[in-house]
């Protein structure tokens, strides 16, 4: 008996518990089952496929795990955090009796890039917002970033510890002044909800479900992988990791604030920053985190970064669909436990094999990254240094509301980005 047959076995009682499922997942192994040996070529497990769909864009991204309600999706999502983020601000809250996956659906993404030497009472402001749209028909997904820039009016909001009076920021305060004064699993649940609540407020979206991604946590993701494969569309160059003569890791600018209250950087002499070139990269896992973090050095600062955190998901949730990833399932249960640690996930009171009959048909060619703002800064005329959305982007959240995003994209198509 090999080291891999309590897991073999375990999944194979899993699989013949809930045959109706294994049918469902694999129809072409009557009952269920599972193998130790690559499965000949055949389509992707629709049960991967909406770990892609929801897992990885529910951070991004968009991990299908969400809540579990049978043994088999306890199994693939026993290590992901499951947490009420989005409350009264969530339309659980506004239904009466039972939930389902009926109808168009939004889900908040929101990614932080928690750094361990952070205090965890500190303010903690998202380092990206997006709204995953899942039209009516369930055959697509829309991404849409917020930038986290744009100047808002914030709702006043009691997280039972501070109270925030309410007024004017960046929409990624809010965020961070709903978590004030909590930590761990309250500062989490508080954040979310006033964020939540001030998208509503602004643009008419109510959310279905939520989910916070820790990029940083999703180096470990790249580490059990191997690296992941993924295009770099620009010469980017990274400001936090460099390396000197000796080889040794350094960092390669040193920031200043200029006269303007800006903030400049100023290289650091004998320390060569660490570059991705165009094309098509296998970076390892800390080269994925580091340039998916940057922005000060390129021309569209955030709004590439936006568009590089996007791909990075994709990327990775691909190298999880491949077959040397799908064909062995001790590798895939490491990625499933580590993508549990770097998500907590709010399923709107929604079982995920709901989730997964209703998502069955969005795959990764189906799910479309949309530009704001067209991918360029657009200066709030309250604050210079903020943002502001631009009359198109205020038409594609009210395509959001109403549901008609496919045809909004029918109509400006130069604002899907590739990745």
């Amino acid at each position: 008996m090999t080291s891999d047959a309590p897991l073999e076995r375990e999944l194979r009682d899993v699989f013949t518990r809930h045959e109706h499922l294994a049918a469902e997942i694999m129809p072409d192994r009557p009952g269920g089952g599972i193998t130790l040996l690559p499965p000949p070529p055949q389509k992707d497990p629709r049960w991967a496929r909406t770990l892609l769909a929801f897992g990885a864009v529910l951070m991004v991204i968009a991990g299908g795990g969400i809540l579990a309600k049978n043994a088999i999706i306890s199994y693939a999502t026993r290590s992901v955090a499951q947490q009420n983020l989005l409350g009264e601000a969530g339309t659980q809250a506004q239904q009466k009796g039972h939930v389902s996956v009926t109808g168009a659906k939004n889900i908040l993404l929101v990614g932080i890039d928690a750094r361990p030497e952070q205090n965890p009472s500190d303010l903690v402001r998202a380092d990206s917002i997006l709204i995953l749209h899942i039209p009516a028909t369930h055959d697509a997904g829309f991404l849409v970033s917020i930038p986290r820039d744009t100047w808002v009016k914030i709702p006043k909001f009691d997280n039972g510890v501070h109270k925030y009076g309410g007024g004017y920021d960046k929409i990624n305060g809010a965020y961070a002044f709903g978590g004030d004064g909590l930590t761990g699993a309250a500062q989490r649940e508080a954040s979310v909800k006033l964020l939540a609540l001030t998208i509503k407020s602004l643009y008419d979206i109510s959310f279905d479900a939520a989910a916070i991604v820790d990029f940083t946590g999703f180096q470990d993701v790249v580490k059990v992988l191997g690296g992941v494969t993924m295009y770099v569309d620009e010469e980017t160059t990274s400001v936090h990791i460099g390396h000197d003569r000796k080889g040794e890791t350094k960092v390669p600018f040193r920031q200043y604030t200029k006269s303007d209250g800006s903030q400049g950087l100023s290289p650091v002499s004998g320390v060569t920053p660490e570059v991705y070139h165009v094309g098509t990269q296998h970076l390892a896992a800390w080269q994925a985190l580091d340039y998916v973090r940057q922005r000060e050095l390129l021309p569209n600062s955030d709004y590439d970064r936006q568009r590089h955190q996007q791909q990075f998901i994709k990327a990775v949730f691909k190298e999880i669909l491949s077959s040397d990833t799908l064909s062995n399932p001790l590798k895939l249960s490491k990625v499933l436990d580590v993508i549990g640690r770097a998500m907590t996930i709010d399923a709107g009171g929604i079982g995920i094999d709901d989730w997964m009959y209703a998502m069955r048909a969005v795959t990764a060619d189906t799910l479309l990254t949309i530009k704001t703002n067209n991918g360029t800064f657009h200066a709030s005329e309250q604050n210079q240094g903020a943002e502001a959305l631009d009359d198109t982007t205020i038409t594609l959240l009210k395509a959001v509301v109403d549901d008609t995003v496919g045809t909004f994209l029918t109509a400006h198509p130069e604002l899907v980005t590739s990745s």
